[in-house]
């Protein structure tokens, strides 16, 4: 039997990320695919707070299992910046071109290019939320390298590659890939979470 989980974002990127690691036992519907057209707002400061606000938003409207997942990129010589803000970084229209042309110019006279992406899911299942939480960490660019992925993919070369995100496959990205951490930890909890209704 297979379990449904509605993944509240708008972003197919992000549904195609995570429909190549998931078990066979799960399956995923995006927003659109569940026939919900909304955008969700994302005020607040925290990651938390964030996916928490998508997740609970699908929660009330469906009364389905759902998850959200907010990530930042997160910059050591930029205090943490843009963070969560990252898909905002240079204005509302969530521009990838215009917020990688941003950060490399705020990088541009800093030596220390760590930096880390950092996932948080939200899961709600049957009323009750839980959290999990991933974590890459890796070095900016000086200029974008390659033409895969999305957002700040191609500035970021995880540790223990000389790849940035943007060269890579989905399967050799999952290897690093902050929001498949976050992901396995989720799936760990669902594969020995006992539904008290016996409903998928």
């Amino acid at each position: 039997m297979t379990t449904s989980l509605i993944f509240a974002t708008n972003n197919e990127h992000k549904v195609q990320e995570i429909q190549a690691v998931l078990p066979k036992t799960f399956t995923v519907t995006s927003l659109k695919q569940a026939g919900i057209h909304i955008t969700i707002e994302e005020p607040f400061n925290t990651l938390e707070e964030n996916a928490f606000q998508k997740a609970n938003t699908i929660f009330q409207l469906t009364n389905q299992h759902c998850f959200s997942e907010d990530t930042g990129l997160e910059v050591v010589s930029l205090n943490g910046a843009p963070g969560v803000k990252s898909a905002r970084y240079a204005g509302e229209e969530q521009n990838y071109q215009k917020n990688n042309e941003k950060l490399l110019l705020a990088m541009r006279e800093k030596d220390n290019r760590c930096a880390q992406f950092r996932t948080v899911i939200c899961l709600i299942l049957e009323g009750k939320t839980y959290y999990f939480e991933g974590i890459c960490e890796g070095t900016i660019t000086l200029s974008p390298i390659g033409n895969r992925g999305f957002g700040y993919d191609p500035l970021f070369i995880p540790n223990g590659s000389q790849y940035t995100f943007a060269e890579m496959d989905l399967v050799e990205k999952s290897k690093f890939s902050h929001r498949k951490k976050a992901l396995d930890k989720m799936i760990a909890f669902l594969e020995t979470y006992t539904f008290n209704h016996g409903t998928h």
